[in-house]
C-alpha cells in the first residue's frame, strides 16, 4: 500500500493500480482510504473495472464497499476534481481539503454524492496560514449538507494565524474537536488518515 504518494499518477502503471486493488478487494476487514489528485484517471481506470450495482453485469467487478476515493483539493481552483469523483463506482467518496491554502465556496451540486470532508492546514518550514473563515465556511456547508465534517489540524499557523508549530495549533475549531467519519468506525489516529 501506498501512503504520501497517489496511487493514480500517471508514472504508476495500470497492472500496478489492479494488483493494489486485487489486494484490497481480498482485506475486507480493512477500510482503504485512496486520495489522489489526478481525478480523472481515477474516474476512467475505476468505470473501466468496477461497477456501481449488482444488477448492472458487463463482465465488471462490483465495487468493494469498504475501499473509499477521495480527491484533494487545495482551493476553488481544484473544485473541479469533484466532479470526477462523483462520477466513481465508490461507495464512500470523500474530499480532502489539506492543505487548505484558498477559500473554497461549495455549491449543492459540487457537494452532492459526497460522504465525508477533510479539512486542515499546513504544515512545516515552508507552510502557509489557514484562515479561520475558510474552515467555518466549510464546515457549514457540511452541516447543512449532513457531510460528516473532519478537522485533521490548524498546521503551523494556529486559528489566530500566529506561526506557533503544528503541535501547539492543535485541531480545536471553536473549541471543539471534529471528528465525524461517514460510518460507526472506531476513532481514527490522526496518523492512520489518508
Amino acid at each position: 500500500m501506498n501512503s504520501m504518494s497517489d496511487l493514480f499518477h500517471e508514472g504508476v502503471p495500470d497492472d500496478f493500480i489492479m494488483r493494489v486493488f486485487a489486494i484490497m478487494c481480498k482485506a475486507r476487514h480493512h477500510i482503504f482510504q485512496v486520495l489522489t489528485k489526478r481525478a480523472e484517471r481515477m474516474l476512467a481506470w475505476t468505470g473501466e473495472h468496477f461497477r456501481f450495482s449488482v444488477s448492472s453485469t458487463n463482465g465488471k467487478a462490483l465495487w468493494p464497499s469498504h475501499v473509499w476515493l477521495g480527491v484533494s483539493i487545495e482551493n476553488q481552483d481544484y473544485t473541479r476534481r469533484i466532479q470526477y469523483l462523483q462520477q466513481t463506482p465508490a461507495h464512500v467518496r470523500f474530499l480532502s481539503i489539506e492543505p487548505m491554502l484558498g477559500p473554497i465556496s461549495f455549491d449543492s451540486s459540487m457537494v452532492e454524492g459526497i460522504h465525508w470532508v477533510i479539512v486542515g492546514g499546513e504544515s512545516g518550514p515552508a507552510a502557509r496560514p489557514m484562515k479561520s473563515e475558510w474552515v467555518r465556511d466549510v464546515r457549514a456547508k457540511c452541516e447543512e449538507s449532513r457531510i460528516p465534517f473532519f478537522f485533521k489540524q490548524w498546521g503551523t499557523y494556529d486559528c489566530a494565524g500566529g506561526r506557533v508549530g503544528k503541535i501547539a495549533a492543535g485541531r480545536l475549531l471553536d473549541g471543539k474537536i471534529w471528528d465525524q467519519t461517514p460510518l460507526s468506525i472506531p476513532p481514527i489516529s490522526i496518523g492512520s488518515l489518508i
